[in-house]
């Protein structure tokens, strides 16, 4: 029998589906459909950018046309794609159009799994298979996870893996579901439990239901992973926990990575995180050419932005001159375009008489 034992981040499975194998890697493109939903679960962390508006995001880029999906999905070399929201199935043709788009584009190959709160018909199942979809997690309301097997979610879960579809359910770990576990190991499907966090929209109602942070370094509630742990354990063979740490740690962290693979410019440094390390040089953009030519930069070493220069950051020290009247910056950044800045460290004109 296979022994789970947790990861760095906290995270403990005994089985991953193919759709937690990818997104493992990082490969997996977050495919936001919408941000409607019928239900209104207490510990839903969805922002207030997105929580009831009906918008398309892939990863973090706002969706306008069929185009930006299929170029976040290159830009990031994605092996699949995870549908989520809000409630995909609320908008179901947008949700099979992007299957068949993607499918169409990527080939057979391009694993796409979906998340949902509702128990789709049979019929609806059956327009989801044929459209492409490989995998399906079902999402229960809290009130059924006790008498789970008398829902519409068990009939669900069965007929989807009748139809040749991975399925699941995933949930927040909040406690023990025994009728959820026995479900799943008669259905062949999986169980996944995530770590329950709180979030700026979710924050009052997690704290009137007594739920507290477990230390100051992270959004993740008290008990939460003690109560996943012990539910993988004593279901082996088919469950995970995912920790909130593993989300940045490790998801995030290999996403940004593949992007940046296909993304960073010549001069641009990538991090073991997957952010982009570069120069900035903003004042007399004028001058700060003239010393690059001058100096033999070859011109793949920089950029021109307007009112900027962007550069290798190693040539801001070496190159004589080029920050001298000019505000020069060290900057890393995600390697998206106009990505969060995570660092700027301002560097001291060598023109300018400061000393240490």
């Amino acid at each position: 029998m296979k022994v789970a034992v947790p990861d760095v981040t906290g995270s403990l499975y005994t089985r991953l589906c193919k759709g937690c194998r990818l997104c493992l890697k990082g490969a997996k493109l977050v495919l936001f459909v919408t941000g409607a939903c019928s239900r209104d679960c207490f510990y839903c962390p969805l922002s207030e950018e997105r929580k009831g508006k009906d918008d398309v995001y892939a990863n973090e880029r706002r969706v306008l046309s069929d185009a930006d999906v299929i170029d976040e999905a290159k830009r990031m070399s994605a092996l699949g794609t995870g549908i989520t929201g809000g409630e995909p199935l609320m908008v179901l043709d947008r949700t099979i159009h992007y299957i068949k788009l993607l499918k169409g584009t990527f080939g057979k190959r391009h694993h796409i799994h979906l998340y949902t709160g509702i128990a789709p018909s049979d019929t609806v199942l059956k327009k989801l298979k044929d459209a492409g979809l490989d995998e399906i997690r079902y999402h229960p309301p809290l009130e059924d996870w006790d008498n789970f097997k008398s829902t519409p979610f068990y009939h669900a879960l069965r007929l989807s893996k009748e139809l040749g579809m991975d399925t699941g359910v995933e949930i927040p770990s909040i406690k023990p579901v025994p009728e959820i576990s026995e479900a799943i190991r008669e259905s062949g499907g999986f169980l996944n439990l995530n770590e329950l966090e709180f979030s700026d929209t979710n924050c009052e109602a997690l704290k009137k239901k007594g739920y507290s942070l477990k230390d100051d370094i992270s959004n993740a509630v008290l008990g939460s992973e003690k109560t996943g742990h012990e539910i993988v354990l004593n279901n082996i063979a088919y469950t995970r926990y995912c920790s909130s740490r593993f989300k940045d740690a490790v998801q995030l962290r290999e996403r940004l990575k593949r992007i940046a693979k296909n993304m960073a410019r010549p001069f641009d440094e990538i991090s073991a995180d997957g952010t982009i390390i570069y120069g900035e040089i903003e004042g007399n953009i004028t001058d700060v050419l003239r010393i690059l030519k001058r100096s033999n930069i070859p011109r793949r070493m920089y950029r021109s932005y307007g009112s900027r220069i962007e550069t290798a950051w190693w040539l801001l020290e070496e190159t004589e001159g080029l920050c001298g009247a000019s505000h020069c910056s060290i900057v890393e950044r995600y390697p998206m375009e106009n990505g969060l800045v995570v660092e700027r460290i301002p560097l001291r004109s060598s023109g300018s008489g400061d000393s240490e």
